[in-house]
């Protein structure tokens, strides 16, 4: 008689389940705790409230993959049960939780349903599975994939706070066309009004272009002009300043904003002196390097609240 069919071997698996969900409970707790110091968001995400700011349309059918656990950050209706790692917060989830674990012995289970929007996943069926396969340490898990397209990215540490964003990055594409005409841009800001600072850039820009070319520049040509020609250029040497390293868990993409302030403040300080972008960008790391409370703000950032240096 095997393992899984004796009555030992079922009362060996049944108190294996509840010492795993024993311990996973216990991390949701210190997740939830240590979400207080650490950068990594506790909460799923609500499919509902993605839809809502991203403004998601038709779904498409993908059939059965294989999905990395790690990029599952949401759920279509238990997200309060989870943390964001698929820990079991309420004890209620036990009894399916164990079954779960139980099949996971025992033949496995059947796909999950999931919704894919830019490169993670919100779970339609199969929380429990999820969890369990995550507690188990597996990487992935098969499931049918249903994918809403979007226009903006979706990021795995992403939070409530980032969707806000994520819906100005939506009205900044709607005003410039900027993904239609340059598909490889990816401005992601962390901090809510840059886009509008963005879009002030462009209008200065085209009225200073339109003066020195004696025409009244249309507004779309503007938008590629000033991303060919302002843009990517400040994004550039942020880089080669190795600018990101003193401002973690920000994007390329705050930094130009904050580098475009203070161009602004720079010329006023100089009364209307024209200065060029790449003197802007080497006064503003120079005054990051010189402060000792911005390193030392840096360190603690990177090494106790685990914020990552971004690297587009």
């Amino acid at each position: 008689m095997s393992l899984a069919a004796n009555p030992a071997g079922r009362a060996q698996r049944r108190a294996r389940a509840a010492r795993d969900f024993e311990q996973a409970h216990r991390w949701a707790f210190f997740q939830d705790a240590f979400s207080l110091i650490r950068y990594q968001p506790a909460n799923l995400l609500p499919f509902e409230v993605v839809r809502e700011k991203l403004h998601l349309g038709t779904k498409s059918y993908l059939g059965v993959q294989e999905i990395p656990l790690d990029q599952i950050v949401g759920s279509v209706g238990r997200y309060e049960d989870f943390t964001r790692t698929f820990m079991p917060r309420k004890t209620d989830t036990r009894p399916r939780w164990e079954n779960i674990g139980n099949l996971a012995e025992t033949g496995g289970w059947p796909p999950i349903e999931v919704y894919k929007v830019s490169d993670t996943y919100f779970v339609r069926d199969g929380n429990h599975r999820v969890s369990v396969a995550r507690q188990l340490g597996m990487e992935s898990i098969e499931a049918e994939v249903w994918e809403y397209p979007t226009r903006v990215p979706l990021e795995t540490d992403d939070d409530l706070a980032d969707l806000i964003l994520r819906e100005e990055y939506l009205e900044f594409l709607d005003d410039t066309q900027l993904d239609q005409r340059r598909p490889e841009q990816y401005i992601v800001l962390t901090l809510p009004g840059g886009y509008w600072e963005l879009e002030e850039s462009i209008a200065v820009h085209r009225h200073w272009a339109g003066l020195e070319r004696g025409v009244d520049m249309p507004w779309l040509d503007a938008v590629t002009d000033w991303y060919d020609t302002i843009y990517l250029p400040l994004v550039t040497k942020i880089q080669n300043e190795d600018l990101l390293s003193f401002f973690p868990g920000r994007t390329e993409a705050d930094l130009v904003v904050w580098v475009l302030r203070h161009w602004d403040k720079l010329e006023r300080d100089y009364g209307g002196e024209d200065i060029l972008p790449d003197e802007v960008v080497e006064d503003f790391a120079e005054r990051a390097r010189s402060n000792p409370l911005r390193r030392l703000m840096a360190w603690f950032e990177r090494r106790i609240m685990g914020k990552p240096v971004d690297q587009e």
